[in-house]
Formats: structure tokens, C-alpha cells, sequence
């Protein structure tokens, strides 16, 4: 008897494997999103733009406003400098060229600090997003039973019947109803405190 029970457990192990591979995978559903178009036009998110866009305008104007006396000090500077024809210019003229490039670089500091804080704001924006259009995707994946969604910029062609952006649209409004469009300040790093002595 044990001799023909080996043989059959031998076969029926060897069957297992063989059964298992020809199952076949799960039919896919495949959604399509348009993520750009996700990330800007949900309703917070073109408020937050508009206010984006005003922090770039007020930094454009600071810009100006800045770089209109520094430029026409500058041109009076150079005008007295050629009038000179070559000579020494004089130590009050080497002082307002001294004065000049230190506001010059005054600004220049400004404008970078005012422009990180933009820059910072935009992430901001950006990560409140995402905070949300993750949990929106899968609230719309589960509801349309999708098992796979992918940005429309990968799909090369797609039925609009697959396109889910309007679905996911209306869950990201429902979710994120507003965005702030200012970010927290920077931590500062901690400073060692070093010990004292005894």
C-alpha cells in the first residue's frame, strides 16, 4: 500500500503547483485621472492660487519698487564716473558706489527671503493637497470598483468612460473645502546647550 500511496502524493504535490499557475489574474479596472488638472482646479485650490498669484505680484512689485532708486542712483553714478574721463574718481564718489552696492546687496537679500517664504507657501499648498487627494482617490477607486488608476499623462489613449477626474474632483471638494496659503515658519534648529562646569 505504501508503495502505491507515494507515487499518488508525489503526483498530487506536483499538481498543486501546476493548478495554481494556470489560475489566472483578476481582470483589471482601470481608472484614469487628470492629476493636474486635479490640483488646480478643485475649488480651494484655485482660491489658493489666486492668492498665490497676488504673493508673486506684491513680490514683483517689492522688486520694482527696490531696484527704481538703486538703478537711477546707478546711472547718476556712472554719468559722474565717465565724466571723469579716466581720472581718480573722489573718496565721496568712491562712497556712494561703496553705499550703492551695499543696498544693492540689501535688496538682493530681501528679495531671496521674500522669495523662499513663496516658494515655502506653494509647497504648503501643494502638500495640503495631496493630504487629501490621496484619500479622495481611494474613496473613488472603491466606489467605481476600480483596481488600478493611473495619471491621464501615462495613458496614451483611453475611453472616456475610464476617465474618473470629475468623480475624484467632486470628493476632493467635499474634502478640502479650504487651503492655507501661508506656510508655518521654518523650525529653527535646536541649540546644543552646552553644560556647565562645576
Amino acid at each position: 500500500m505504501m508503495k502505491t500511496l507515494l507515487p499518488a502524493l508525489i503526483a498530487g504535490s506536483m499538481a498543486i503547483p501546476a493548478a495554481a499557475a494556470a489560475q489566472s489574474l483578476p481582470s483589471a479596472s482601470v481608472g484614469v485621472v487628470d492629476l493636474n488638472k486635479l490640483r488646480s482646479e478643485c475649488t480651494a485650490c484655485q482660491t489658493a492660487l489666486a492668492q498665490l498669484q497676488q504673493q508673486q505680484q506684491q513680490l514683483g512689485q517689492r522688486r520694482n519698487e527696490l531696484a527704481a532708486p538703486l538703478n537711477t542712483e546707478g546711472q547718476a553714478i556712472q554719468a559722474e564716473v565717465q565724466a571723469l574721463n579716466g581720472k581718480q574718481p573722489s573718496q565721496a564718489l568712491q562712497q556712494r558706489v561703496q553705499s550703492l552696492q551695499q543696498r544693492e546687496a540689501q535688496a538682493n537679500r530681501e528679495l531671496a527671503q521674500r522669495e523662499q517664504v513663496l516658494q515655502r507657501n506653494a509647497a504648503y499648498v501643494r502638500q495640503q493637497i495631496d493630504a487629501q487627494l490621496s484619500p479622495a482617490l481611494d474613496a473613488v477607486m472603491t466606489r467605481r470598483k476600480a483596481t488600478v488608476m493611473i495619471d491621464v499623462s501615462q495613458s496614451l489613449r483611453h475611453n472616456p468612460a475610464v476617465d474618473l477626474t470629475n468623480d475624484v474632483m467632486a470628493e476632493l471638494n467635499k474634502r478640502l473645502t479650504t487651503l492655507a496659503t501661508v506656510a508655518p515658519a521654518p523650525q529653527q534648529p535646536a541649540q546644543q546647550q552646552t553644560p556647565q562646569g562645576r
